[in-house]
């Protein structure tokens, strides 16, 4: 089955709240309010099904400090899973994130599996740079963080 990956545009972003809040509300990833799709919709890779039209896929590409980005929201729908949809999101934003000169890509994620299976590693959270807790101020888990830390760096690409 063939999907296209492209840039979002506003009328994605319906189906791109509810397939991050369908993970989200089962505590499996971080919650995104519309607000915060509208205001970071240039971060976002989606997935789609050429067919239908319909976002099977999402993911985003967080510029946090020189050379350093976080690779973040990356959902797929439960009926596309297993078909490379979301290796192929974070191919994506890896590629767009080396071309901007990006050298090192993290990630904190409940699904560490996913993310060492396309050569990430596992970190203490603590060993990244301060400059990205930023925005983990206004999470709920803020003080009682459970996410797993990754990192791909570019001798590893």
């Amino acid at each position: 089955m063939l999907f296209i990956i492209r840039k979002p545009v506003f009328s994605d972003i319906d189906e791109m709240f509810d397939l991050i809040e369908g993970y989200a509300s089962k505590g499996i990833m971080l919650p995104k309010p519309h607000s915060v799709l509208y205001e970071t919709l240039r971060e976002f890779v989606v997935a789609e099904e050429p067919d239908s039209g319909k976002i099977v896929g999402v993911g985003a590409l967080h510029l946090t400090w020189n050379e350093l980005a976080e690779i973040r929201s990356v959902a797929v729908h439960r009926d596309f899973n297993r078909l490379g949809i979301g290796a192929g999101i974070v191919s994506r934003l890896l590629n767009e994130g080396r071309s901007l000169g990006v050298k090192k890509f993290f990630t904190l994620t409940y699904r560490p599996e996913f993310f060492e299976s396309l050569g990430f590693f596992e970190v203490p959270r603590e060993s990244l740079p301060h400059k990205i807790w930023k925005e983990c101020i206004d999470c709920p888990k803020f003080a009682n963080c459970d996410e797993t830390a990754l990192i791909l760096e570019e001798k590893e690409f």
